[in-house]
């Protein structure tokens, strides 16, 4: 089996294009099974009583975006397995230790879209894994 890390941010239309990417994989269906992480990004801030907020006491409450079901029906579309983790932290650092926890061959995300200049860089959380990662990372 080839094991995906399929990290995904609030945006749909992203999420939709790493899954395709996933599922252009040779032999999807039947040999590649997907773990979709969500990471609730790390703050701190002070909120409108002027007391202090941690993103920790918030992730506690946390919904995942739509974009997580986005990804599990399309997922599911593609008759490919899948599990879900929310994590909280650093996303770049977080999605690299999760694929290294879970011994992901490969990790699998969509940048955010770029202003034409923009295009030669990649969003920071996206560089951040690109050189970070143990494994292979497909860009959609």
């Amino acid at each position: 089996m080839y094991h995906v890390l399929l990290a995904v941010d609030g945006n749909e239309d992203r999420t939709a294009a790493a899954v395709d990417a996933v599922a252009d994989l040779p032999a999807a269906e039947s040999a590649v099974t997907v773990t979709i992480l969500n990471v609730f990004e790390e703050f701190d801030a002070i909120d409108d009583s002027g007391g202090h907020v941690t993103s920790e006491e918030l992730f506690e409450k946390y919904d995942p975006p739509s974009s997580v079901t986005v990804a599990r029906e399309r997922l599911d579309e593609h008759g490919i397995d899948w599990t879900f983790e929310a994590a909280h932290g650093d996303p770049a650092a977080t999605v690299v230790q999760t694929a290294a926890d879970c011994d992901a061959d490969a990790i699998a995300m969509a940048p955010a879209s770029r202003s034409p200049v923009g295009k030669v860089l990649f969003g920071s959380v996206t560089q951040g894994v690109l050189l970070d990662a143990e494994c292979p990372v497909i860009v959609a």
